[in-house]
């Protein structure tokens, strides 16, 4: 079979090389990734690390590459939302399987490890503000893999269909899929001080979620729907904005992904906690120390 090519308007290319969102260029690319959400916080990461190779910038999207403790590790902010996840990894995927001097497909795929660390809000009383969440499983109500052929190979069907039925999920929302975290990173990362739970991946921040402020809620019961939902053993722990569309692009590309979160708020308590910058550095080190 012969390398597939992709035309500039597919894969777009900087002047200088660089990915097209991320600046990024083939050479700085590391096979170990965390992410995070606020480009402010790549610094957080990048003031652990023993060396500092490179830093970029472009819109919300900043890296800096570096080493730690003997690792070759970059740290990459992706913004708010699985939109920004489709942009971010699938540039950091042609970084890697794509020549970007021929523009065709390398011939031997080379896989990324991908952690990202982010802040989450809780949906259980198990997992009270300052708990650190790992995404067994997460569930997209984004819409974003269901673009992508293959979406029912690495998806779990019958998690999806339970909860559309538990939920009566409305037919106007997009397809909820749902995707499992890479095995061997949750075993790794997620040790005896960390919780292991079911995100749910929301398209928005308030209505999405289940807040409501001038506008009502197409569906005012769906957070307590979700609380009391369960299949098997899982029950869902936590609201995020990126793990779904992480886990599930890595699948379908062959990288190792998963999503770990520190509790921020309690949904059903209705406690915030907005000083939480501080004590995130904890959960930082633990990722680098494991990753």
């Amino acid at each position: 079979m012969s390398a597939k090519y992709f035309p500039e308007s597919e894969l777009i290319i900087n002047p200088d090389g660089s990915a097209f969102h991320i600046h990024v260029r083939p050479d700085q690319l590391c096979d170990k990734i965390i992410l995070v959400g606020d480009p402010g916080r790549v610094d957080l990461v990048a003031s652990y690390f023993d060396e500092k190779t490179f830093e970029v910038s472009s819109r919300e999207f900043h890296t800096i590459g570096g080493t730690y403790k003997g690792k070759s590790i970059m740290c990459i902010s992706h913004g708010i939302g699985t939109d920004n996840i489709d942009i971010v990894v699938n540039e950091l995927d042609a970084l890697a399987n794509i020549d970007f001097n021929t523009r065709y497909e390398k011939p031997q795929h080379r896989s990324l490890t991908m952690v990202r660390v982010g802040t989450s809000g809780g949906l259980q009383p198990h997992v009270p503000i300052g708990t650190h969440v790992i995404s067994e499983k997460s569930i997209g109500f984004d819409g974003v893999l269901n673009f992508y052929a293959g979406r029912n190979e690495v998806c779990d069907l019958d998690f999806e269909e339970a909860f559309c039925n538990s939920v009566n999920w409305n037919k106007l929302w997009a397809r909820p899929y749902v995707i499992d975290n890479d095995r061997e990173l949750i075993d790794r990362i997620g040790l005896d001080d960390m919780v292991r739970g079911v995100t749910i991946s929301a398209n928005g921040f308030y209505g999405p979620q289940g807040r409501e402020l001038r506008i009502p809620l197409a569906d005012a019961q769906l957070n307590e729907k979700i609380q009391h939902f369960k299949h098997d053993r899982f029950v869902i722990t936590n609201y995020e904005m990126e793990s779904s569309a992480l886990a599930g692009l890595a699948a379908l590309m062959g990288h190792r992904a998963m999503t770990v979160c520190m509790i921020i708020a309690n949904r059903v308590a209705h406690h915030s906690n907005t000083d939480y910058k501080a004590s995130i550095g904890e959960l930082i080190v633990k990722v680098l120390d494991r990753i």
